[in-house]
């Protein structure tokens, strides 16, 4: 029988319950004991989704308070000093807390055992997903053990509804991998000491009733050292051994496996999931390679994007890995559907015609038990599906709004001219400064100030018709005016607007712009509590009118010096959105940088020297491995300077960059050649600027002296601490002094005194090295 299974379901509830809870605990107005009940709420809930799905293993132990890497690292020992924990027994909410946001508040900051000024740990992106994870932090001193089976817990939880789930832990190579450690040392140092707390693990849930347990490996899909190759044997050779009943699934994702699968044929696992989503040419090797006695598990439904699945093809493929019913076969969706929204359920607002062509979690469920059901039962006992499915890919390509002919004659006339400025950076910088006259370490924002519950409500009241256009605007005035003010008042050399009218980076822009379309309760877990909701691109994009002019222009008005205007970049609308799949998406890509630049040249015609064009996604959407990232490369940057170049030398476009690790692709940043770009580098003590090192960045730079995502406010002398180590990199001339990342998503308690701070810092080493 082929078993319909799901590797990973989405956290944070039907109406984000889970976002809610954690933010009311945060605040003080909920006890431990609530949260706890939230989530034991959640994850009922999930598993009876899914059993009433018809999925025969369910995955248990993939829910997280925050993030499922810290909460492993926690659960096996992997503690720095400083968090409030006891080096005994499991770790504490406050522990777990203090890692993921930092000390602050009276719940953290007074806790025993926490360092009142204790930073966050770095975060960075899960893959080329935006799912962020907070990476451990290691040391010779760390001693793995495992303090806290939450695997079997969530196993005991299960059987005791009658639901007997398969755990799913992530493995111990990988979670070394994406780990760092601050002494120098390689993290697969630890793999002896670590197995140990893995096998107790395993030996756990065997005990708690579980005959499956789902190890998750994705660095597999990525090119491994010789070392981490004999990590995976020496690993997999322990764990086959620590609990000889319980049979393990070692599951891949996110790409193909390629040169790793003869190594991964090795291993003693019982099954082997394969993303046939993203590497469907894998197939044919796994079936070759993988023993016919063991279990493969076939990733046939996107887990990470919202379209219906092509059943019919899905199906052929199925059937092509079941010759002579010899194979022990799973279906399943790509990866973990954490990356996808809940359900379709509530999505009555979208075109109807849309909405068909849609799968969120609960559907594609839903056709992983379908497929399972035709491969044994045959097509006859899914015929309607499978009608249904074809009908709607007729419909796709029938569809006439999907294309805009005045769209492509547009692309087909681009040249290689307008993907270039007029001048070299050393002509444009003298021009700008000539300009904007700028002090040495400009201080600016990257863009957003704290969306606050006033901010909140003025939305609210014009989305239910309580607040009229007018009023509504006003009010965006009158917010966006005093922050300019307080922005002069307090010293910041390039202010920002505030943002205050924008609901998100991508959403504000794409409901400006044509081929885009909005969920109601799309959300997915960006990281702990954040929340987004990506948009669909599912046709051509044009931009009907200007999208940002009028408030720039006017919150240029109400100050002497340079406004910034904000602008989110090509690369970034099309990684943070659930992009359709009947073009290239550099076609996608192309269209909306297109798009952007006739919002840069209004921007620039309108006065404001400044045009920040945000490219966090940029580093996001690389190809895991070197040899698929030429490509890539080659359009990102080509749409990122199709969007900017159009504008004289004297108006500086800016870049924004944040949470990811840009050595591998410092060469292609340069080549995007914007005038300024600000990175995230407070959470990693500014280690992300080793990339600097090596290679001469040719433009200026600003590294983030404030991690924004921790509820803290750094002191005077930490900014400066770590802007003096940004100077040993960068040249004075070419350096900025901003936070690592927009302010929405923090109060102005915090805001207001961590610029002032921002402000004092740049003085002071104005003074220092003038």
């Amino acid at each position: 029988m082929t078993i319909a299974a799901n590797l990973g379901w989405p956290r944070i509830g039907p109406r984000r319950e889970l976002k809610t809870a954690l933010e009311a605990h945060w605040a003080g107005d909920t006890a431990e004991a609530d949260l706890l009940t939230t989530a034991a709420a959640l994850r009922a809930g999930a598993r009876a989704t899914q059993a009433g799905l018809g999925i025969g293993h369910v995955p248990s132990g993939d829910f997280a308070l925050y993030d499922h890497v810290l909460e492993t690292a926690l659960a096996f020992g992997l503690i720095p000093d400083g968090y409030g924990w006891s080096g005994e027994g499991p770790a504490s909410l406050t522990t777990l807390f203090a890692l993921a946001r930092g000390a602050r508040g009276s719940e953290i900051e007074h806790a025993a055992g926490v360092a009142p000024d204790a930073p966050a740990l770095e975060m960075t992106k899960w893959f080329d997903t935006n799912y962020h994870y907070l990476v451990p932090r290691l040391s010779d001193a760390t001693k793995p053990r495992l303090l806290e089976n939450r695997w079997a817990a969530a196993a005991r939880e299960g059987l005791a509804e009658g639901c007997r789930t398969r755990p799913v832990l992530l493995g111990p190579v990988s979670l070394l991998l994406l780990s760092k450690r601050g002494d120098g040392g390689d993290p697969l140092d630890l793999l002896p000491r670590l197995l140990p707390a893995y096998a107790e693990a395993l030996r756990g849930l065997a005990e708690a009733g579980a005959t499956w347990a789902q190890v998750d490996e994705p660095c597999l899909v990525t090119e491994l050292s010789s070392r981490a190759g004999e990590a995976y044997g020496v690993a997999f050779d322990a764990l086959a051994t620590a609990a000889p009943g319980l049979q393990i699934l070692l599951a891949t994702y996110f790409g193909g496996l390629r040169e790793n699968l003869g190594l991964i044929a090795s291993l003693p696992v019982a099954g082997l999931h394969l993303d046939l989503v993203r590497a469907p040419d894998g197939l044919d090797a796994a079936l070759e390679a993988w023993p016919t006695g063991r279990w493969l598990s076939l990733g046939l439904v996107d887990g990470r994007n919202v379209w219906r699945t092509d059943l019919r093809a899905a199906l052929k493929t199925l059937q092509r890995a079941a010759p002579g019913r010899e194979r022990r076969l799973m279906v399943a969706p790509s990866c973990s559907l954490l990356h996808i929204p809940l359900s379709l359920a509530g999505e009555t607002a979208l075109d109807p015609a849309l909405r068909q062509r849609l799968a969120f979690a609960r559907e594609k469920l839903a056709e992983v038990r379908t497929l399972a059901r035709a491969l044994d039962e045959g097509e006859g006992a899914v015929g309607a599906a499978l009608a249904e499915s074809d009908a709607v890919r007729r419909e796709v390509a029938a569809d006439a709004r999907l294309r805009d002919p005045a769209v492509a004659a547009r692309l087909a006339a681009v040249t290689p001219d307008m993907e270039q400025r007029r001048s070299p950076y050393p002509v444009r910088a003298t021009a700008q400064q000539a300009r904007l006259n700028l002090p040495a370490l400009p201080v600016t924002t990257i863009g957003s100030l704290p969306q606050t519950a006033e901010v909140r409500r003025l939305r609210a009241g014009l989305a239910r018709g309580a607040l009229t256009g007018a009023a509504y605007d006003a009010e965006i005035r009158r917010l966006t005016a005093e922050a300019v003010a307080w922005q002069d008042a307090v010293g910041v050399d390039v202010p920002v607007h505030g943002e205050f009218e924008r609901n998100d980076m991508v959403k504000y822009f794409g409901e400006r712009l044509s081929g885009f379309a909005f969920t109601k309760g799309g959300w997915v877990q960006s990281y702990g509590s954040r929340c987004v909701a990506p948009p669909i691109v599912w046709a051509d994009v044009t931009r009907p009118a200007p999208m940002t002019v009028e408030m720039a222009a006017y919150a240029g008005s109400l100050t002497p010096r340079p406004m910034k205007g904000m602008l989110t970049g090509p690369v970034t609308m099309l990684q943070w959105s659930f992009v359709r799949d009947d073009q290239p998406r550099e076609t996608t890509c192309r269209q909306i940088a297109l798009a952007l630049r006739d919002e840069v040249q209004d921007l620039e015609a309108a006065g404001i020297a400044i045009i920040q064009v945000d490219e966090p996604a940029f580093r996001e959407g690389l190809p895991l491995r070197a040899a698929d990232r030429d490509d890539y490369l080659r359009w990102a940057v080509a749409c990122f300077r199709l969007a900017t170049s159009p504008v004289r030398d004297d108006t500086a476009i800016h870049t924004h960059m944040c949470y990811a690790e840009f050595g591998d692709v410092i060469g292609a940043i340069a080549a995007m050649d914007a005038d300024a770009i600000s990175i995230e580098t407070a959470r990693s003590g500014m280690g992300l600027l080793r990339a600097f090192e090596v290679f001469d960045y040719p433009n200026e730079i600003g590294p983030g002296v404030w991690d924004i995502h921790a509820p803290r406010v750094p002191s005077v002398d930490e900014m400066v601490r770590l802007a003096r180590q940004a100077t040993e990199r960068i040249p004075l001339r070419r350096l900025w002094l901003n936070p690592d990342c927009g302010c929405k998503t923090r109060g102005w308690g915090e805001v207001r005194p961590a610029v002032e701070n921002l402000v004092a810092a740049a003085r002071q080493l104005r003074a220092e090295l003038a």
